[in-house]
């Protein structure tokens, strides 16, 4: 992360961990759970990153022995996910990993969701010090979030305009399919806010809590963010309109461009899970909406052109409404729901960022929000 271009994609910069104890660590634990004779050897690649919102991601090669062939020694590309380490602030009060390895195995499973084969899962945390699961490396072209895409010079943005809207419609596809799984509050309950204790009437509620007791975790526990006006204001709005919403589906959460693998303008891996949860469909849509419209209004302050004819509202809306054949409500209430949740993203990365020395803390907390102008025009429409 830098001051001067938004992480739209959240990206957190420090791990704390030792790269040379986290091989060591990874090649006895391999061979403790592969079959005798495997002798793995590990190789990292470019160390440990922390990607997403705020787990660990270690590229690495494991190498070994086949021990049903003949022998040899063959070398596959892997990438591990790990749960933060508690002194690296985490941007969540809690991490639920295995969440994550099941809404993705489920969804390639049940709907045809293009994400990456996830492999051996070590729940326990003995292995690094929190748990972490492996999953097959694919290879693709991600629209850059560095400098963001909208900026120019880059294979989205030079791309065809038919281009483009092939890789919008693919990608409205993918949640059309996802959002279709049946029977999701059965098959993903163990998404639900519910679980880990948060209440209301309905999912979308009790998404709200979950929302409300996180903004309250990072505004009231050890090195936290000062108390931001936007946020209170805007959840205070949320929690008072609730809308109307439909039987609940699986929602990826993170749901933006940035966290798809291309080829052809087509995905080949959908990724970041840690913010799958039960709700409306409308989560999915608005985030997708408003993660677009957040590098649109960074590129128009530059005086960039930017690509304001792409990942319209109206362009998102009816496509799914066509794919999917069920309609959809308003994104209003849920933009700026994403509002709010970039908002929270936003105070703790910084805070962590503060934590690790890359910045002062900053006297404004809310000029670390790179989606301000977005985030107040919103609350001016809705009255909030």
């Amino acid at each position: 992360m830098t001051q001067a271009t938004p992480p739209a994609d959240m990206t957190l910069q420090r791990s704390s961990r030792d790269p040379a104890t986290v091989r060591a660590r990874l090649e006895e634990w391999l061979a403790s759970v592969l079959p005798p004779g495997a002798e793995p050897e590990v190789t990292l690649h470019e160390g440990i990153q922390t990607n997403g919102m705020s787990s660990e991601t270690v590229l690495l090669a494991i190498t070994a022995t086949d021990s049903e062939g003949d022998g040899t020694r063959t070398t596959k590309e892997y990438v591990a996910r790990v749960a933060p380490a508690p002194e690296d602030l985490p941007v969540f009060a809690s991490y639920r990993l295995q969440d994550q390895y099941d809404a993705m195995r489920l969804a390639g499973e049940l709907a045809g969701i293009p994400v990456p084969a996830v492999g051996l899962n070590e729940p326990t945390g003995e292995v690094l010090g929190t748990p972490f699961f492996l999953m097959d490396r694919l290879e693709g072209a991600v629209p850059p979030d560095v400098l963001p895409y909208t900026f120019g010079d880059n294979w989205l943005f030079d791309a065809a305009p038919e281009e483009q809207a092939a890789l919008q419609r693919n990608t409205v596809a993918v949640l059309a399919r996802l959002h279709g799984i049946d029977g999701a509050a059965e098959r993903f309950g163990f998404l639900d806010p519910a679980v880990t204790g948060h209440e209301g009437p309905t999912p979308l509620a009790r998404n709200v809590a979950k929302i409300r007791a996180w903004y309250d975790y990072a505004t009231s526990t050890t090195e936290a963010s000062p108390p931001s006006p936007l946020i209170e204001r805007g959840l205070a709005w949320l929690e008072a309109n609730l809308p109307v919403e439909g039987p609940p589906v699986l929602v990826w959460g993170d749901s933006r461009i940035g966290n798809v693998m291309y080829r052809d303008f087509a995905p080949v891996a959908v990724l970041d899970w840690e913010m799958a949860t039960l709700g409306p469909r409308e989560m999915d849509l608005a985030w997708m909406v408003f993660a677009h419209a957040v590098f649109q209004e960074i590129a128009t302050m530059l005086g960039l052109p930017g690509m304001p004819d792409f990942m319209t509202a109206d362009d998102v809306v009816a496509t799914y409404q066509e794919l999917s054949g069920v309609e959809v409500g308003d994104l209003t209430w849920h933009q700026l729901l994403a509002a709010v949740i970039w908002g929270i993203v936003f105070l703790r990365t910084s805070s962590r960022q503060v934590h690790f020395g890359e910045i002062e803390r900053p006297e404004d907390p809310e000029s670390v929000m790179h989606h301000r102008p977005l985030f107040e025009r919103l609350l001016d429409e809705v009255g909030a």
